[in-house]
């Protein structure tokens, strides 16, 4: 039989003439044969349907293939750890948690919390809602209208100086700029301590008041206020020293003091300014506005020579002793605040170093207080050497200055007989004057600060001839000082009122001492309370006294001033001083803020010439 082959052929299609018996013997034959030899795996692929496929040993993710065993414990591993992890944190978070307080704050820290309150007590004019001090109110908000002989009429505001009512703007000033030094080198710690708002709401309340004493627009002026009130009790008139009154129910008159060739004054009050000029710098508009009012200043104190307390009644009370010290202080403060460099020309000057006492020592070589700055300004303009190192033509008197801040500094070790000490410890600054206290907590400042510029200058320690000090030696000093004040003393007495259990209670202090019970005591009539054993039935709360005597002896009579008054610029230092104390050791100062003014030491070289052209 023939077919049509499709691709051109015929095809022979042959009957099927075997029988079926004969087709299915053939067919056991060849299964036969078929099972005789062994089969590979594809062949046995084709005979075993899908579920009896073998099992594949490798996985597939796409990017790479894994044996299928790692894949398995992989995965396991994975949610066991998932669970493991789950499973602990339950239990941390319904097991109850101990949480581990912050260590309480140090001793330095607590004082300073109070040493800060007593300027809110020593407000003077309309107080602010915040002051909290509850028997305290608003006082003397007329100080200069009632005075036809000045021509400042708004002299509200400010600080009293100490128990009375007087505003002394020598001490006052100096009171600010230590308080704001402090804060320009401690800043962390004033924050660390919950206090750099107050501290700079308290500057800041000094600074309006100085803005009022003096024309503070102008380029040049010829008068600033150098005091308000009166204290000179030889006449028996009525004024702050004569009459013992709550500064709320004052009336009697408050002259008020100008001057004219005042040049300690001037200086110093453009030294507070400048100095708060820093502390605001972020403040633009007012940071400015005290710079102006600093140059001001300045510059009076420059053209008008004289001493302030010359021929008046500060000479009794805060006599100045001279004003080259301020020149040094206030330019140095100013060329921090500016950058203008005549002003560090100024404070550089050998002559100008020479007036002030720099090269001659002396008794109270080193010593800091509201009369004598040089001391501070030696270690201001130390700092300056130690950190920017400004060569040429500074470096001869930056040197010299250096060297004498670690002389006075090896003064104020236990090692040598600059100074006595009291049986307890006490530094005796003013060899055994009374009121030790405001030197002490100065050079305390002084030793901390000037420690922490050289470990920031990483520098190990200083030279006193030929034996080495570390610098832990300055701040082991300042220390027994700070803490000899806190009650580390023979009477076991704290001399900062309400720190610590023991402290005096009968302070020499007008609005402490009279009780506010809505009665009203004149002049004399304050006399009573001014006279009474009773302990004083407002606290005064940080005010440090003026201190024991030299063989460590303290009455705790408010009569005595010498024992029991305590001073603005008494408190400004022991401020320093605890701050600088207070606190991590670690943290340090601040040491660049205060130079945020100061252009670069050196020139900067000049633009690389353009490129040649042919």
């Amino acid at each position: 039989m023939y077919g049509r082959d499709p691709w051109g052929g015929p095809l022979e299609i042959a009957a099927d003439s075997a029988t079926d018996d004969d087709r299915s013997r053939n067919l056991q034959d060849y299964d036969r044969a078929a099972l005789s030899r062994p089969l590979d795996e594809t062949q046995q692929s084709w005979l075993l349907g899908p579920g009896e496929q073998k099992k594949k040993k490798y996985v597939d993710l796409g990017c790479i293939i894994v044996s299928r065993k790692i894949f398995v414990w992989t995965v396991g591993t994975i949610l066991a750890a998932g669970l493991l992890a789950g499973f602990i944190t339950l239990i941390v978070k319904t097991v109850p948690r101990h949480h581990h307080k912050p260590p309480p704050p140090d001793n330095y820290t607590l004082a300073l919390n109070k040493a800060l309150m007593f300027f809110n007590a020593q407000r003077s004019g309309k107080l602010p809602k915040h002051n909290n001090v509850s028997w305290r109110g608003n006082s003397c908000v007329n100080d200069g209208e009632s005075d036809s002989s000045t021509l400042f009429k708004d002299l509200s505001g400010g600080y009293y100086d100490a128990g009375d009512a007087i505003k002394f703007n020598f001490p006052q000033a100096f009171a600010m700029t230590m308080l704001s030094w402090s804060v320009i080198e401690y800043k962390g710690k004033f924050e660390a301590a919950g206090e750099l708002n107050h501290v700079k709401d308290i500057i800041k309340w000094g600074t309006d008041y100085f803005l009022k004493t003096f024309n503070h627009t102008a380029d040049t002026i010829d008068r600033i206020v150098s005091q308000v009130g009166q204290g000179d009790t030889t006449g028996g008139t009525e004024n702050d020293h004569y009459c013992w009154m709550q500064p709320e129910d004052i009336d009697y008159k408050r002259p008020v003091t100008e001057c004219h060739s005042c040049s300690d004054l001037a200086a110093e009050m453009a030294a507070s300014l400048a100095s708060a000029s820093i502390v605001f710098k972020d403040n633009k508009a007012y940071s400015q506005k005290l710079i102006h009012g600093a140059k001001t200043l300045f510059k009076f104190s420059r053209d008008q020579r004289g001493r302030y307390s010359n021929g008046n009644e500060a000479e009794m009370f805060y006599n100045s002793t001279g004003y080259y010290d301020e020149y040094v202080w206030g330019a140095a403060w100013l060329y921090y605040a500016t950058g203008n460099n005549s002003y560090l020309q100024l404070a550089t000057t050998p002559g100008i170093a020479k007036h002030a006492g720099a090269f001659w020592g002396g008794p109270y070589y080193g010593v800091l207080n509201w009369d004598n700055k040089l001391a501070g300004a030696q270690v201001l303009l130390s700092r300056l050497r130690l950190f920017l190192s400004p060569g040429y033509p500074y470096e001869e008197i930056l040197k010299t200055f250096h060297n004498q801040t670690s002389i006075f500094m090896c003064s104020f070790l236990p090692y040598y007989t600059s100074f006595n000490r009291t049986r307890g410890g006490l530094i005796q600054l003013n060899h055994g004057n009374p009121q030790p206290l405001q030197y002490a907590v100065n050079a305390a400042f002084l030793t901390t600060l000037f420690s922490d510029y050289m470990e920031a200058a990483d520098t190990p320690g200083w030279y006193c001839g030929p034996r080495f000090f570390s610098t832990k030696v300055l701040r082991e000093f300042a220390e027994t000082q700070i803490n000899y004040i806190l009650g580390k003393n023979p009477r076991k007495m704290s001399y900062v009122v309400g720190f610590g259990n023991h402290y005096p209670k009968h302070v020499h202090h007008r609005g402490a001492s009279i009780p506010k019970n809505k009665v009203k005591y004149n002049c004399k009539g304050g006399w009573k309370w001014r006279d009474s054993k009773k302990p004083n039935p407002n606290v005064l709360v940080g005010a440090m006294v003026a201190g024991p005597d030299k063989h460590d002896g303290f009455r705790d009579v408010r009569s005595n001033y010498n024992y029991t008054e305590p001073t603005l610029a008494g408190n400004a230092g022991l401020v320093a001083a605890l701050v600088a104390l207070s606190g991590e050791k670690s943290v340090g100062i601040d040491k660049n803020t205060i130079f945020s003014a100061v252009p670069p030491m050196f020139p900067t070289p000049p633009p690389p010439p353009a490129p040649w052209k042919p």
